[in-house]
């Protein structure tokens, strides 16, 4: 096999193709090498990657080159980073569960993605690793925290590759770079043994991937809670790939085109939004304007997640300057997480618990909306990939809250789902004038991601996608 039929497959096509015994686990990491060497010297997407460990494996992933994040999963005797000066050169002493789970799907793992510091951005931009490129356009952001994992797949550098999401992080990425995103419902897998429930629980792990089956794989991968978890959410008998291919029936899916912040979206996105709820209409849907308050106000909404988000980040920050033996300030973090570091710090108990009262009664919100309809369709995000460098400008004038503002502001359709724990999934609908990728949202009731998976398989059949090829790909000539 050459690169440029490898870089064309999604991780079960080359699955097969191992199956068939016409390519080895082997010479595929070789090509994902070659393909690494090819186009991360101008994606910067790939900080780290070895000559893995292949062994045998089964299921419809074994054998297929795969890269985890700088965060949240650990690989015995391998790097864990964190995007940050703070933790730089620690080495992870075990796999985590996750882990465990990718190595026992014989998903081949050969590296490490980029990701912000402490994944607290949705721009993939750290001192550490330094910019993450789109590519399919260069001088553009590749999304976060995710960027890393985005950019990599979608340049063919490895099918799917691990991802984490707890207010947008898969499914910015997704939209950035034309890739499938999906956001699992709360308490599908183990974040432990070292790692509690992430963000009181907004925090969820899968992946990226180009073909919505593969997605689908990887969730059957990864469903499936370890003792202790705080979190369990039973998976369908019949599992996650099965779901692909099965008529969805005709679904009651409401349409929202503006983000609860009343940010403007751009016509283009628009657009790709309105042509996306026809196609589902000519497919036997019933489509209509949705209505989805949220309950509270933005401002009190983004201010519950920054008191959940930084009182969580001080005990990240404290513990891994214990280990490294390293200062807490200016020459170990950057200025917006040493601002979410002092705010988490002021945070009261009383200020969690009340943050943790408005994500109840967001996730309840959220179910009467289901009641109503069965899908929600959203654009992913209000704006095109932004040019480099725009997105931290002036970080350090700003202080905890305003930065998990911005980080809000810059993705205010996401983050809602993971306050309430339910599954999203952003598919890449449509193209910009200029040939940039558009992401679309869909997001369904509490565990109902086997009704997004049928959904978004027939959207991907209707509207197919995998054709499309950046100009920084691993398969050109």
């Amino acid at each position: 096999m050459k690169l440029e039929e490898y870089a064309a497959h999604d991780g079960i096509g080359l699955a097969r193709r191992v199956a068939a015994g016409d390519v080895t686990p082997q010479a595929l990491a070789d090509l994902a090498s070659e393909a690494v060497q090819r186009v991360n010297p101008s994606l910067n997407a790939v900080i780290e990657h070895w000559a893995p460990t292949v062994t045998p494996g089964s299921g419809p992933l074994a054998g297929v080159p795969f890269l985890i994040k700088d965060l949240a999963i650990t690989a015995a005797g391998r790097r864990n980073e964190l995007g940050s000066r703070l933790a730089q050169g620690l080495v992870a002493p075990n796999d985590s569960h996750l882990m465990q789970r990718f190595n026992a799907a014989g998903l081949v793992t050969l590296g490490r993605t980029t990701t912000p510091e402490m994944a607290f951005s949705t721009e993939t931009d750290s001192v550490l690793q330094g910019p993450t490129r789109n590519p399919w356009d260069p001088q553009r952001s590749a999304g976060g925290s995710s960027g890393g994992a985005g950019a990599a797949v979608a340049a063919g550098i490895v099918p799917i590759a691990h991802a984490t999401d707890a207010a947008g992080s898969i499914r910015v990425p997704a939209a950035f770079n034309g890739l499938v995103g999906l956001k699992p419902t709360r308490g599908r897998s183990s974040h432990g043994p070292v790692m509690d429930e992430v963000f009181a629980g907004l925090g969820v792990q899968l992946g990226l991937s180009r073909s919505v089956r593969d997605s689908a794989a990887l969730m059957d991968v990864v469903q499936g809670c370890a003792p202790g978890d705080p979190y369990h959410t039973a998976a369908p008998a019949e599992g996650f790939l099965a779901q692909v291919g099965r008529d969805p029936g005709r679904l009651r899916i409401g349409v929202l085109d503006t983000p609860w912040n009343g940010a403007a979206v751009d016509p283009q996105i628009k657009e790709a939004l309105s042509a996306a709820a026809r196609e589902l209409e000519s497919l036997g849907h019933r489509v209509e304007t949705a209505q989805a308050p949220l309950g509270v106000s933005w401002d009190a909404f983004v201010e519950a997640n920054a008191h959940i988000w930084c009182a969580s980040l001080v005990r990240w920050i404290d513990h891994l300057a214990g280990v490294a033996r390293r200062p807490v300030d200016r020459s170990t973090l950057e200025p917006a997480t040493l601002a979410c570091y002092a705010f988490g710090q002021q945070s009261r108990g009383t200020d969690f618990a009340a943050a943790l009262e408005l994500r109840n009664s967001i996730a309840r919100q959220v179910a009467a909306w289901f009641g109503t309809v069965d899908v929600l369709l959203t654009p992913t995000l209000p704006q095109l990939p932004q040019a480099l460098g725009t997105y931290n400008h002036g970080a350090e004038r700003l202080d905890g809250r305003q930065w998990t503002a911005r980080v809000f502001e810059h993705s205010p359709f996401t983050p809602v789902f993971n306050v309430a724990g339910t599954p999203a999934i952003s598919l890449p609908l449509g193209l910009s004038r200029s040939g940039l990728p558009i992401g679309l949202q869909l997001a369904a009731r509490f565990g109902a991601d086997d009704v997004l998976l049928r959904l978004a398989a027939q959207l991907e059949q209707a509207l197919p996608w995998r054709a499309r090829r950046p100009p920084l790909w691993a398969g050109s000539a």
